[in-house]
C-alpha cells in the first residue's frame, strides 16, 4: 500500500485517493502470502462456519481464494462480475455445486459494487452465498450499506484504520496526516475536487 496525503492517486472510477491498494503484491512475498492465507483460514472457521466451497472474485480475489481453498481442502471456482467478452463466454470458471453454501474471497472492498454483482450472479444461479471475505476494506459506510442491502455478511482481515495506525507506527504518515485522510474516507467520491 502506498500512503499519498498530499499528491492522491486517480482511481478508475475517477475518485482521487490518498491510497493506493495493491494486494497482489503480497503474493510476491511467501511469508506474507503465508500469514494472510492462514489468517484467513482461520477467519472463515470463525466467521463462516458452515460455508462448504469458496469462489474467488476475479480477477484479485483468485489467487488467494486458491490458497485458502488449500488450506481449507474445499471445492474452489471463481466468479467474474460480468461475463467472458470471448471464448466460452462464462462468468463462473470451475465446478461449483449447487447445494453448496458458497464463501466468497476477494482481495479489497472499496464500495462493494464487483463483489456484489458477483453475490447477485450466484444468487440468481440458484447457489446459496454464506457472505464474503476479504483482505482489506476501506471502511465506506456506501460498501457497508450496498452489503447491508444485499443481505451478504462481509468480514475483512484489516481495514483503513489499522491502516492508519500501522502508517503512523511506522513514520509513513504523520498526524498531520491524519484529518485529511480522515476526511477522504467520509466522502471519497468527492475528495480532492
Amino acid at each position: 500500500m502506498k500512503l499519498q496525503p498530499n499528491q492522491p492517486f486517480q482511481w478508475s472510477s475517477g475518485w482521487n485517493s490518498p491510497i493506493y491498494c495493491d494486494n497482489r503484491v503480497t503474493l510476491s512475498y511467501p511469508e506474507v502470502r503465508n500469514f494472510i492465507k492462514n489468517e484467513m483460514a482461520s477467519a472463515i472457521k470463525r466467521e463462516f462456519p458452515n460455508a462448504d466451497a469458496l469462489c474467488g472474485v476475479a480477477t484479485a480475489g483468485i489467487a488467494i481464494g486458491g490458497l485458502v481453498a488449500d488450506v481449507l481442502d474445499m471445492p474452489y471456482s471463481y466468479c467474474r462480475p460480468k461475463p467472458k467478452a470471448h471464448g466460452m463466454k462464462n462468468q463462473l470458471e470451475g465446478r461449483l455445486d449447487k447445494n453448496s453454501k458458497v464463501l466468497l474471497v476477494e482481495d479489497l472492498i472499496s464500495t462493494g459494487g464487483s463483489s456484489l454483482k458477483v453475490v447477485e450472479y450466484l444468487r440468481e444461479n440458484g447457489y446459496q452465498v454464506e457472505g464474503l471475505i476479504s483482505i482489506f476494506t476501506y471502511s465506506f459506510q456506501l460498501a457497508d450499506n450496498n452489503f447491508e442491502q444485499a443481505n451478504c455478511k462481509h468480514f475483512s482481515l484489516g481495514g483503513y484504520n489499522d491502516l492508519l495506525t500501522q502508517a503512523m507506527t511506522d513514520g509513513i504518515i504523520t498526524a498531520s496526516d491524519l484529518p485529511t485522510l480522515e476526511e477522504w474516507r467520509k466522502d471519497p467520491s468527492n475528495w480532492g475536487n
